[in-house]
């Protein structure tokens, strides 16, 4: 069974992916390992809140978007 959670992994590697970035640049964004980014891609560990606001602030995109719980991908509103 497909948890929300585990479809975010695939999200976060697929925009990593489609931006041309390893995942040693998106770790030192986050401010962190490669290998602990890594275990947030492939799912060993969960993406923390606020790792998740972080990846959607640099990403541009929602939240939302991240967890799968919309495809309609779309920046931010609001304050960032």
């Amino acid at each position: 069974m497909t948890t929300v959670m585990n479809m975010a992994y695939d999200r976060i590697r697929e925009l990593r992916e489609d931006h041309d970035l390893r995942q040693v640049d998106v770790a030192k964004m986050l401010k962190m390992s490669q290998t602990g980014y890594s275990k947030y891609e492939t799912g060993e560990n969960d993406v923390p809140t606020t790792m998740l606001i972080a990846l959607a602030r640099f990403y541009h995109v929602s939240v939302d978007y991240l967890l799968r719980l919309t495809d309609t991908l779309e920046p931010l509103t609001g304050k960032e």
